[in-house]
């Protein structure tokens, strides 16, 4: 197999250690391993087997540490395979971000020394996107930030990496919700319909784009709308709109019932893989920001799975009130903690 580089952040202190295997947490898995000096055996955080008593265990950062100072790999969990799965991963990633073209599926599983089939679906559950959707995201921020520089539209497009404009206004239109003319002047000649829905837990604004809802919100009007989108033209809502807020009333009375809506909402590729780890939250279950990171790819972003978050303009259609402190305490919620409080009652059935 190809030498791959190591690209896991660095092991968590112990007491963190320790409390991922006392809660079997899956998303700590590939992090570290916790040796067990009683049976001479080493395990990933979620192994199922009967915890050893604390003073037991000592944290290593992987199984090749482990093997050194003289542990073995459990039998249960095979600890082995999850560290190879996450550097894997990290070197798919490594080369899709070194790459001129995007890389096909079998080279990359090639590259790695998987099958395509499961290595495609290893890297969704490692990212929360696609190889080839990892890829058009990351072309689709380095686009925006060379639109940001100034410039001609075409050096840009040139400069993030593709090979003619049709592909990347195909990817802006996908990403970020516009053109890249759209999105250099600001948004300008993007139409916006809005309007505000009553619900239990207050008055909500629903605004979409042609391509979908573009804003979900708590207690704003028009006013904040026109401040999100200076730009745009904002219109009154017809038919379409007029539908899309009525499921959107729907989900705010019960949020364990996500429609199927069109969404149109820009962001990088870092916070894709965050709305769409929220996203795959079951209703009823919540995570920790540590927990979000890792679902999204990158353990060791915990502040910015948290900004992230912050960043969502779609309320409960992208679930960031599932997302708790890693005390189990609420947290923030940018639309206040009782509505927060509120919905994951709902969820729960209370």
């Amino acid at each position: 197999m190809t030498h791959m580089t190591r690209l896991i952040p660095p092991i968590p202190d112990d007491d963190t250690c320790w409390q991922a295997f006392l809660a079997r947490d899956r998303a700590m898995d590939g992090r570290f391993v916790g040796c067990v000096s009683t049976t001479g055996i080493y395990c990933k955080p979620s192994c199922g087997a009967r915890h050893p008593r604390r003073e037991n265990m000592r944290f290593l950062p992987d199984p090749v540490a482990a093997r050194a100072a003289g542990f073995r790999a459990c039998l249960r969990c095979r600890p082995d395979e999850v560290g190879r799965d996450r550097l894997a991963v990290d070197a798919a990633v490594a080369l899709i971000r070194a790459a001129e073209e995007i890389p096909a599926l079998d080279a990359l599983a090639a590259h790695v020394g998987y099958a395509p089939h499961h290595f495609h679906r290893l890297f969704k559950r490692q990212t929360g996107l696609t190889p080839a959707g990892y890829a058009r995201s990351l072309r689709a921020d380095r686009l925006k930030a060379a639109l940001g520089q100034g410039g001609s539209i075409t050096d840009a497009i040139y400069e993030a990496g593709y090979s003619a404009p049709s592909r990347a206004y195909a990817d802006a239109q996908r990403h970020l919700g516009m053109t890249p003319s759209a999105w250099k002047d600001g948004g300008r000649g993007v139409a916006i319909r809005w309007r505000t829905v009553d619900t239990s837990l207050g008055p909500v604004l629903v605004a979409a784009t042609t391509k979908g809802l573009c804003r979900i919100s708590f207690g704003e009007g028009e006013a904040e709308l026109r401040a999100h989108f200076p730009k745009a033209d904002i219109l009154p809502a017809d038919a379409a709109l007029d539908a899309m807020a009525q499921a959107v009333a729907a989900l705010v009375e019960n949020p364990a019932a996500p429609p199927d809506l069109p969404m149109d909402v820009g962001g990088t590729a870092f916070q894709q893989a965050v709305w769409a780890a929220l996203r795959a939250i079951p209703p009823g279950e919540t995570r920790s920001y540590a927990e979000l990171a890792a679902a999204a790819g990158r353990p060791a972003a915990t502040r910015a799975a948290g900004s992230a978050c912050g960043d969502n303009s779609l309320a409960v259609l992208i679930p960031c009130h599932r997302i708790l402190r890693s005390d189990g305490s609420l947290g923030g919620y940018a639309w206040g903690l009782e509505r927060k409080r509120a919905l994951l009652d709902r969820e729960r059935g209370e």
